[in-house]
């Protein structure tokens, strides 16, 4: 059974903090939201640090996070941003205070390392959705979504979806997140069972090749076989080489999953993009594919 944090209310204090790329702005327009949805907002040092091309070096990133993990007046912890670095941090930070006092985590990107590692070994929900550097371009939907899920309301989502559907109805813990970062964790103690589980997935900035490698690569290890169902999100600016590969990425993964009977939905609005709604890694969640429309209800 999976670890349902408090839901959060007026007056409780959340925190940014920064595990990975260096911040080029100030987070005033995330601050100035987290104000209006009532809540107060603590920021770590990591959120003006700088060390090369990350938040501060790896001690600092960790300490901050650590910090925030630690103060149980903070209920909700958003990392300011992916790019890379938290991979490096991971295993320098101890989240046992989160078993006793366990508190939302939101982020998406290079956050999926955080996401997988504290569904593997706490069975902590945590939120896939938008950050606090994405907030003055992301949709209203997007942000309604995400406060949704922070505050307790229903949340659910019905979307037109690709013609390469595969119609079925699936009931399962729903994780995932980026690709690329979930290729990044298998064989460590962050790595989640997926079996029986519901996989969401989306990337950025990957050439067609690539994406094609990562599946097949997740299928050799035999971690697509036994999924309840399968989202695929958005896959933003993926490049081609000069010879073009031929496949699109519906393609690509329909015939990758083929000979599994679970259902499969493209195009979730969810990912590198304004409309990056949330979602809740973690909770049961039911889906219904057909074959150009699904619905995802979380229970």
């Amino acid at each position: 059974m999976s670890i349902t944090p408090p839901y959060l209310k007026k007056g409780d204090l959340v925190a940014i903090t920064c595990p990975a790329k260096k911040l080029p702005k100030p987070m005033d327009d995330a601050v100035a939201l987290l104000q209006s949805w009532g809540l107060r907002v603590i920021l770590g040092e990591t959120v003006t640090a700088s060390y090369h091309q990350f938040a501060g070096d790896d001690d600092l990133r960790a300490r901050d996070m650590q910090r925030f993990i630690d103060d149980n007046e903070v209920k909700a912890i958003f990392a300011a941003r992916g790019g890379y670095g938290t991979i490096r941090i991971i295993d320098n930070i101890n989240f046992d205070n989160l078993k006793q006092n366990p508190k939302w985590i939101i982020g998406f990107s290079d956050v999926t390392v955080i996401h997988a590692h504290v569904q593997a070994n706490l069975g902590l929900q945590s939120i896939h959705g938008q950050m606090p550097i994405n907030i003055p371009d992301a949709s209203a939907q997007s942000l309604q979504s995400l406060k949704k899920a922070l505050f307790g309301e229903d949340l659910g989502y019905s979307f037109i979806t690709d013609s390469q559907n595969k119609p079925g109805v699936a009931t399962g813990e729903l994780t995932g997140g980026n690709l690329m970062m979930l290729i990044s964790v298998l064989g460590s103690v962050s790595e989640v069972n997926w079996d029986g589980k519901i996989l969401f997935i989306e990337d950025v900035g990957e050439y067609f090749y690539s994406i094609d490698r990562m599946i097949h690569a997740l299928k050799r290890a035999g971690k697509l076989k036994n999924l309840a169902g399968l989202i695929v999100g958005g896959f933003s600016d993926i490049k081609d080489n000069d010879i073009p590969f031929g496949f699109t990425i519906s393609e690509i993964i329909s015939n990758a999953v083929k000979d599994y009977d679970y259902p499969v939905c493209f195009d979730f609005p969810g990912g590198h993009a304004p409309n990056n709604n949330a979602l809740i890694l973690g909770r049961t969640a039911h889906l219904t594919v057909q074959p150009q429309q699904a619905d995802i209800k979380f229970i």
